[in-house]
């Protein structure tokens, strides 16, 4: 009788896994390349009938197939999102200077996106707005700004892959005083992205947000202060390399009529304070975007003709900051850059902030509005 020949088994691959800090480039362990789905929520209402609809699923597999509105591109860039963040939230600690924190989040979507040119790479600068201050605060260099414990501190990241940018953001505090408000933030971010779906009004969930907003308090030293939308930031549409896309989501009533579509992306952000609930342009300016539909201007200067061109090879219309500047190796360039704003050409986006001593807090979702069923794109297990 013939003896059975034993298989010689496989050495089996190890499946790669992340460090800790995240230094893996994501196509090492999603070696298929099919990123994970984010939070699936179906359309209600009127647009319940999407689930199902063969039309809608016909609609939807052509998307898939197609290289240039395929869903792996965001999905990609919202998991080194979730893996980024996950990092950030157990390594930054008061004590920290501001540009330290930068640097390890940077670092790690740099390193997980892989980063190439404008195939892929960071979104925009991250912001680390601190307390009173609630959206576009980056340290520039020579930032001697500390993390304190007392701070509240918003964390706003982007990654993106091809153009499709994810823009998702939370907070975080290292002593209690403000969970509260943290907490209302948190929840009206999920009414807002709850609430968001094709044909609704953007107008509509303006309110919706501020009602779940402004049914929270918050006590600090035996005081109360109500939690306020602030009015004049808004969620907004997200296009290709654009990470405004001309469509804002107020998160106060109002009586915008314009809906949203099929096939768009929306940032869904919110953001709630314990001062008046109205931010005014406040501080250095680090945050600058090239403008998408910018004039052509004949520029005297030939600084600024010179830096107009890095800006265009190294970052397109995508939002950067001075640090990526300097990282580049552009030197002395604040002239020309201010040339730039001056001609139109370039938009500076100054530090937003409340009344000093107020604190505010954010939480935002990226969504795709897909044909069948809304996808959360940057949904994770902490927010």
């Amino acid at each position: 009788e013939t003896k059975k020949k034993k298989k010689k088994k496989k050495p089996k691959k190890k499946k790669v896994q992340q460090s800790d800090p995240p230094r893996v480039g994501l196509s090492k362990i999603f070696t298929n390349g099919v990123y994970p789905e984010g939070e699936i929520q179906p359309y209600k209402d009127d647009n319940a009938w999407r689930t199902t609809s063969e039309e809608k699923r016909y609609d939807e597999r052509m998307a898939i197939e197609d290289p240039e509105i395929t869903y792996q591109s965001i999905r990609r860039a919202a998991e080194v999102h979730r893996q980024v963040r996950q990092s950030a939230r157990k390594h930054i600690r008061p004590g920290m200077t501001m540009t330290e924190v930068a640097n390890f989040i940077e670092d790690g979507s740099r390193a997980l996106v892989e980063e190439n040119g404008l195939e892929s790479g960071i979104g925009f600068p991250t912001g680390l707005s601190l307390n009173h201050c609630a959206a576009h605060y980056t340290p520039n260099a020579g930032d001697t700004n500390v993390l304190q414990s007392g701070d509240v501190l918003k964390i706003d990241i982007g990654v993106h892959v091809k153009g499709r940018i994810v823009d998702s953001a939370f907070t975080l505090n290292f002593e209690p005083t403000y969970d509260t408000l943290i907490e209302a933030v948190k929840a009206a971010t999920d009414t807002g992205v709850r609430e968001s779906g094709i044909d609704v009004r953007l107008g509509e969930i303006g309110g919706a947000i501020q009602e779940t907003m402004e049914s929270y308090e918050v006590e600090v030293n035996g005081k109360t202060y109500p939690v306020k939308s602030i009015e004049n930031l808004s969620g907004h549409s997200i296009g290709l390399y654009q990470i405004h896309g001309g469509k804002s989501v107020q998160l106060v009533k109002n009586d915008d009529q314009t809906k949203m579509e099929e096939g768009e992306y929306f940032a869904i952000e919110t953001f709630g304070s314990t001062g008046r609930g109205r931010v005014v342009e406040s501080g250095e300016c680090s945050h600058y975007a090239k403008i998408i539909d910018a004039p052509r201007v004949p520029l005297r200067l030939t600084s600024a003709k010179s830096l107009l061109k890095s800006i265009g090879s190294n970052f397109g219309t995508l939002p950067f900051c001075r640090r990526y500047l300097d990282r580049i190796g552009e030197t002395k360039y604040l002239l020309a850059l201010n040339h730039l704003v001056q001609q139109g050409i370039v938009q500076d986006y100054p530090p937003l902030c409340d009344a000093k001593g107020s604190m505010t807090a954010q939480f935002e979702h990226t969504i795709l509005l897909r044909p069948t069923v809304k996808e959360v794109i940057s949904r994770g297990d902490d927010y």
